[in-house]
């Protein structure tokens, strides 16, 4: 089991990579197998955030916002990975 979430939060990083590319270097787009992996990435961290962001909106501070259900999701799954561990 903790082997399944310390994948997921590598899903998790690499969801912040790929936006923190993407937010740095507008006219990138994934191609080729960083295509594959940025859809698995997607597909796979989507369904949680979505249903985070429909109870926690983002956080405003004048033109800026931040993702605070990003944040509490990556915390999360290293809160599970930690009470996982602890119970083995």
């Amino acid at each position: 089991m903790v082997a399944v979430l310390s994948l997921y939060l590598i899903l998790l990083i690499g969801r912040i990579v790929l936006e923190m590319v993407q937010s740095f270097a507008r006219q990138w787009r994934p191609t080729g197998i960083v295509l594959v992996l940025a859809e698995v990435v997607y597909t796979l961290t989507d369904p949680p955030l979505k249903f985070l962001r429909r109870f926690i909106p983002p956080l405003r501070l004048g033109t800026v916002a931040f993702d605070l259900s990003f944040t509490l999701l990556f915390i999360g799954v290293l809160g599970l990975i930690q009470l996982v561990s602890a119970l083995r």
